[in-house]
């Protein structure tokens, strides 16, 4: 769940959404598939433990603990 959240906050910013497609090479039509697989959901969270500012920024908005979002990436496993 917590994934889909910081999807949700990376498509409310379109410039981070545009540098995280950018990265993964994912199509914007192909987001709604790829949400349902972990792997994907992962990478989205690997996303936001690479950029400390939007790391703090998401767990800000969500009212979370940074550590949060690692702990959640580690539930997901390696299919990233």
């Amino acid at each position: 769940m917590l994934a889909i959240q910081a999807l949700a906050f990376l498509a409310e910013q379109p410039e981070e959404l545009a540098r995280f497609l950018d990265m993964t090479g994912i199509a914007p039509a192909q987001i709604r598939t790829a949400a349902h697989e972990s792997g994907f959901l992962a990478g989205v969270l690997e996303h936001m433990l690479g950029d400390e500012n939007l790391l703090v920024a998401f767990a800000d908005s969500a009212g979370i603990d940074p550590a949060d979002i690692g702990r959640a990436r580690s539930a997901l496993g390696k299919g990233a």
